[in-house]
């Protein structure tokens, strides 16, 4: 890679303010000034950079050679157009520049815009060429705009005094739709000598829009990793998102598989299909069921029933007439039980002899007696409601 210090003399003339180089000629030479610094700073990092104006009040220095692209960058921003170009003061200023490099080692190059007409005669220009030659000074001309007819031969003749072995150049560029920045790609004041390195060829990608992000990674790589590495993690969380969709889609029509086979299966255990009909005829069951249930209650609660409602009971369902017939037979011999009892109970002779029996009981203590006085008087009275029963038999 080259080492190189450029100078790059820029033209503010009133000159630049025609609209033939779109979208006028300053804004197409900024354009291209911009380009080829970038591409001058990203061929070496040791590579350094200055800008000055010809035009104006005067030549100035904007700035002077150095490799903070953003400083060379910054410096083009509002510049004040008028006058006339001043070529030859320029190109001698940037000389004196580039002799107070810091690094001796930097081989010296002054980049000139021309798109004005040039008032010096070709034997001034002839002497500054040769004096920049004796001073090891190469030197690049950017001719655009057509004013005067005799401003290409004064320039090729700069050119001619100051080669040495090819290391100047000219480009002639007529006015045209291609922006001044498009046809330097191709030349070899952009390439330099074909030894300029990735540097420019990044440059030429930038100009065509192709790096990711459209970012530049040598220009500024801390931006250039943080968008990737942003790209790739807005990357990988969308596939995490369409994972996670799958899987739901997935658990979900598992659930719905799983449900229908459970429907089958209850329905194959039951042996025919759970319908609205199947369900109608169970609930009829159950109310059938219910009034026989109502009905052995309240027989079994001795409720009483008239021979006719037997007989139809005993049409309809002989089982469930037999049942009646049992649950009254065992209300009967309960009646006959509790009959026993209650003779046993009045029997007053027959208590007395069982509480004289029993150990530390007195038959003639007044709580004995009163209590089997109660006892036959709750044995009368059940014989008497017995009696009128009997007698309805």
């Amino acid at each position: 890679m080259v080492l190189e210090a450029t100078m790059i003399c820029i033209d503010n003339s009133e000159w630049m303010r025609n609209g033939d180089y779109s979208p006028s000629r300053f804004e197409a030479q900024t354009e291209a000034v911009n380009l080829i610094c970038g591409a001058k700073t990203q061929s070496n990092p040791e590579n350094t950079v200055g800008i000055l104006t010809m035009a104006g009040k005067g030549v100035r220095v904007l700035a002077t050679p150095t490799t903070d692209l953003a400083k060379i960058l910054a410096c083009m921003h509002g510049l004040d157009m008028g006058g006339e170009l001043n070529l030859a003061a320029g190109i001698q200023v940037a000389q004196l520049a580039l002799k107070h490099r810091q690094n001796k080692n930097q081989q010296q190059r002054i980049i000139v815009f021309a798109g004005s007409p040039v008032k010096y005669d070709k034997k001034v220009l002839e002497m500054i060429g040769k004096k920049l030659k004796k001073n090891s000074v190469a030197l690049d001309i950017v001719n655009f705009g057509a004013e005067d007819d005799g401003k290409p031969e004064k320039l090729e003749a700069l050119l001619s005094a100051v080669n040495n072995n090819d290391s100047s150049h000219i480009v002639h560029i007529p006015p045209g739709p291609d922006a001044l920045s498009n046809v330097l790609l191709s030349t070899p004041v952009f390439t330099g000598d074909g030894e300029g390195g990735n540097g420019f060829a990044a440059a030429a990608a930038a100009a065509d829009g192709h790096f990711d992000f459209g970012v530049d990674p040598n220009i500024d790589p801390e931006l250039a990793l943080a968008l990737r590495v942003s790209m790739e993690e807005e990357r990988a969380r969308q596939e995490a998102a369409a994972k996670r969709a799958a899987e739901a889609a997935a658990q979900q029509e598992k659930g719905e598989e799983s449900s229908s086979n459970s429907q089958d299966v209850t329905m194959a255990e039951s042996g025919h299909p759970v319908t609205a009909e199947t369900t109608e005829k169970n609930t009829d069951r159950m109310d059938e069921e219910k009034v026989v249930l109502d009905q052995a209650l309240a027989i079994s609660m001795d409720i009483p029933r008239s021979d006719h409602s037997m007989g139809d009971t005993a049409n309809e369902d002989p089982e469930l007439a037999l049942a009646l017939q049992m649950s009254m037979q065992e209300s009967a011999e309960d009646s006959s039980n509790q009959s026993d009892v209650s003779k046993v109970l009045g029997d007053q002779a027959f208590m007395s002899s069982i509480i004289a029996s029993l150990p530390g009981v007195d038959p003639n203590d007044p709580s004995v007696k009163e209590l089997l006085a109660s006892l036959q008087g709750q044995s009368e009275s059940e014989q008497k409601e017995e009696e009128p029963s009997k007698d309805d038999k």
